[in-house]
């Protein structure tokens, strides 16, 4: 990445803002026209990134210098309602990725998906899961790699989008939203936020326009608030709400579903696009020989057995349909 130019104090003393000003601008400039002559394509990727392949994520970098080979590797799983629990679930595998890799590995807890791609951004995290949503602003702004998800023994994998209501709503189809208060979860969140805005018009209810739309922050929030009552129904992510129910978070019995979408890709796991190979290779040895079986993290993620190879091209499309047809622009102020 291009170092930014700063002017040191004598040479801004000695010249003219004006002409200060100008050089700098002729610099960035410069600087800006060499990396654009450098990087044929980069798509929706941030200036940083370069995609020559045509893949949709970030190249690794041409210069061998740049290759991390950090020790110890952190990993971060997408935020949670209490992520000490998840800390816990994640160790048998935390354990198999430093056997395989060799480092030292720990378990870095994140408030906020704009934290967690943050992270990744800065460096602070090499290996991450990110939600369905938040997955393409990862790869564009924070040069994540999506490689492996959660999957079966027959390699399916998915979840989808479920809306909610208490029995005793007199809410029994989408249509009956109207007027009332409904959680979505968060601006990024597919399930959650985009894949309703997309979806929903075509079954004659448009979020904001029939019904009010409220972000809860999360979808346990989103889920526990219709429980309440607090909202009168909620769109969220099956598998979440399944995992709320096994831990005895709410009684599936007061609640119903009025609506459910074909399936959608689950948390990608992605690693920065900066590792040297070798890394990289042991990372995605570490995922796909790791057997959930027997383990706290396949009883948590019920009916996945294994990790599955993914592309961020193939199999987040739809995502980035739906994305797309709510006019998403990848950007740092739009993560939130």
């Amino acid at each position: 990445m291009p170092r930014r130019l700063e002017p040191s104090s004598s040479l801004s003393l000695r010249l003219p803002l004006s002409l200060l000003a100008t050089l700098l601008l002729g610099c960035g400039l410069s600087v800006a026209a060499q990396a654009a002559e450098e990087c044929p394509q980069r798509g929706d990727l941030a200036p940083m990134y370069c995609d020559a392949d045509g893949d949709l994520v970030a190249d690794a970098p041409s210069d061998e210098s740049q290759l991390l080979d950090p020790d110890p590797l952190v990993f971060a799983y997408t935020p949670v309602e209490d992520p000490a629990i998840y800390a816990d679930i994640w160790e048998p595998f935390i354990e198999h990725l430093r056997d395989v890799t060799g480092k030292d590995v720990r378990f870095y807890a994140v408030q906020s998906n704009a934290a967690e791609i943050e992270a990744m951004r800065s460096g602070r995290i090499q290996v991450a899961g990110f939600s369905t949503g938040p997955t393409p602003f990862a790869v564009n702004l924070a040069g994540a790699v999506p490689f492996a998800i959660m999957g079966s023994d027959d390699g399916e994998f998915g979840y989808t989008l479920q809306v909610y209501t208490r029995k005793d709503s007199g809410i029994d189809e989408l249509s009956d939203l109207k007027g009332k208060r409904v959680a979505h979860t968060s601006p990024t969140s597919n399930s959650g936020n985009l894949a309703p805005r997309a979806l929903f018009p075509e079954q004659g209810i448009t979020p904001d326009e029939d019904y009010e739309v409220v972000y809860s922050g999360s979808h346990d929030q989103s889920m526990l608030g219709v429980v309440a009552g607090d909202y009168d129904a909620a769109p969220v992510a099956s598998e979440v709400v399944d995992r709320m129910a096994e831990r005895g978070l709410y009684d599936p019995e007061e609640v119903k579903i009025v609506f459910e979408s074909k399936r959608f890709p689950t948390t990608s796991y992605t690693y920065a696009y900066n590792l040297k190979p070798e890394l990289i290779d042991k990372i995605k040895e570490a995922f796909f020989s790791f057997d959930m079986k027997g383990t706290e993290l396949g009883e948590e993620f019920d009916g996945v057995t294994k990790f599955v190879p993914v592309t961020y091209q193939k199999d987040w499309e739809v995502i980035r349909d739906i994305q797309d047809a709510n006019g998403v622009v990848y950007s740092q102020e739009n993560i939130e």
